[in-house]
């Protein structure tokens, strides 16, 4: 062979052919070859023969007894349990902090910087690991989690000021790392079968239904309003920790790093990195069929049956793996790849957008605010509660098989709308509502919950889909981003239609507080 560069070759290896020809098999440590340098140059190559052997099909793994799923669905409890802690404690909030508006405060923290973070993974997702960023998500969602209820509700070493900007900061730190792991397991689930992702999406309502029952039964068994509220802060603290650890150990089977992998793979092909097997060459040494000591490699030695078919002489290469060198994309072709992402699946992404709008422009903030002088603050908690256990409802109803169309989804969105002046007309005019009554409230909540369960995981369960394998995490991390948008706008909304409610409603304090329902 010609000159071959800085290439080590390994010791030769004679084998006998079937028909008696001398094949010898080389080995080079570096992938190229004198082959790749004629072609490098248009140069016919003679004599050379290119095999490859065909990749060893893995069988497909089965998610026996379900356990994936419901990992799964843990992982959705995971991202939303911290923030749920959060605010579905608002007897607590109202208590310690009288007068303020806490709970919007926290729901817009939490917004604003979920909306950063949803955009920084996103552009991160092809730079950071899965596993990394979900990791960082969990320990930033703990930490904050466990500060607040051991300083602040337990020991108390803030005052009231302090402690109202220490439970925003904890929020923002929460809504960074819950948001980082919310997008990154979308992406995630993304790469597995469909019903994944819609058991992600059904663990996110579980966190609100198993908080809701948290708070109610703490509350009932436990007169103390800081005993109880430690007691509360203590389960979601253990909730979370089982629901990590039980992420560490999922990723590690067969089940979930086989699709993982595939879609990987998917990936490398599409940027030209392609592996299809075990490649090797075979070159016809014509120079070593007329001299045998070219090679070292007598015919004799083999016995008679070289001297009747020695037709030839073969030399095998074995062309090692390509090393493929990791860099991080260009600007350009991250917004290239997003944008062409985004054009699939846009209807899908303004439905999730517009289905979470309408939801946070009424929940938590302005549900939390809706009091009885019967049931006292018991009223917020119970609307939450049904809320959360509709929305439960209604992503396990997502799980039916209906492949809807974006325009459809997206119209179905938008008819929520309706829900905005019947919550108004609970809370309006100030101290006299038009629905007085508390079953009002509670009917709302439970409608416009089991709207936002179903409405808000079908175009994410669909949206995967409708793209090629390789590009479903970034399918995923996007739609999370419409997501978070719709949320934040929804958020500011709320917030700002409270800050024209408590100003008009100010002088009518004590009445407010006595009527039948309202602020």
């Amino acid at each position: 062979m010609g000159s071959m560069g800085t290439e080590r070759r390994k010791q030769a290896t004679p084998v006998l052919t079937p028909e008696g020809n001398v094949v010898m098999s080389f080995s080079f440590e570096s992938y190229q070859l004198e082959e790749e340098e004629y072609q490098a140059k248009d140069i016919p190559d003679k004599g050379v023969l290119t095999f490859t052997e065909p990749a060893f099909e893995e069988p497909v793994p089965d998610d026996r007894y379900h356990g994936i799923y419901f990992a799964m669905l843990l992982a959705g409890v995971g991202f939303l349990l911290p923030y749920n802690s959060f605010i579905t404690d608002v007897d607590y909030l109202h208590w310690k902090f009288r007068g303020t508006s806490i709970v919007f405060d926290m729901s817009l923290t939490y917004i604003l910087v979920a909306l950063v973070a949803v955009i920084l993974n996103n552009a991160l997702v092809e730079m950071l690991s899965l596993h990394t960023r979900i990791t960082v998500g969990y320990l930033f969602a703990l930490g904050p989690l466990l500060f607040v209820s051991v300083c602040d509700v337990w020991l108390e070493q803030f005052t009231t000021k302090q402690a109202y900007a220490v439970n925003l900061i904890a929020v923002g730190v929460v809504a960074f790392g819950c948001t980082v792991q919310q997008s990154s397991f979308y992406g995630y689930t993304g790469m597995l079968p469909k019903r994944y992702t819609q058991g992600v999406m059904t663990g996110e309502s579980t966190a609100g239904v198993i908080i809701s029952l948290s708070r109610i039964f703490t509350k009932l068994l436990i007169k103390n309003e800081k005993q109880n509220t430690i007691i509360f802060f203590f389960f979601s603290i253990s909730m979370e920790l089982m629901c990590f650890v039980l992420h560490l150990l999922v990723r590690r089977t067969r089940f979930v790093q086989y699709y993982t992998n595939r879609a990987r793979h998917g990936l490398a092909e599409a940027k030209g990195h392609t592996d299809s097997g075990t490649g090797y060459r075979v070159h016809h040494d014509v120079i070593a069929e007329e001299d045998n000591g070219a090679v070292g490699v007598s015919p004799s030695e083999f016995g008679t049956e070289a001297e009747f078919a020695g037709s030839g002489t073969y030399v095998r290469f074995d062309v090692p793996k390509p090393k493929i060198k990791k860099s991080w994309p260009s600007i350009r072709d991250m917004i290239v790849h997003r944008y062409v992402v985004s054009r699939v699946i846009w209807t899908y992404m303004l439905s999730i957008a517009v289905t979470y709008f309408i939801t946070l422009c009424l929940f938590p903030g302005l549900e939390s605010e809706i009091h009885n002088a019967t049931l006292e603050d018991w009223l917020p908690i119970l609307i939450m509660a049904i809320f959360n256990m509709s929305d439960f409802v209604g992503k396990i109803l997502a799980a039916l098989p209906y492949d809807w169309k974006g325009s459809r989804l997206l119209l179905c969105s938008c008819i929520r709308v309706v829900f905005i002046p019947l919550f108004i007309m609970c809370v309006y005019p100030v101290g006299r509502p038009t629905l007085s009554h508390p079953a009002w409230p509670c009917v709302f909540s439970l409608l416009m919950g089991i709207s936002n369960g179903y409405f808000g995981s079908v175009p994410m369960i669909l949206a995967a889909g409708k793209v090629v394998p390789e590009q479903r995490e970034l399918a995923g991390n996007t739609m999370t981003v419409s997501y978070m948008t719709g949320l934040m706008l929804g958020s500011a909304v709320a917030y700002f239609a409270y800050s024209i409610i408590a100003n008009g409603a100010s002088p009518h304090a004590d009445t407010l507080h006595n009527s039948t329902s309202g602020y």
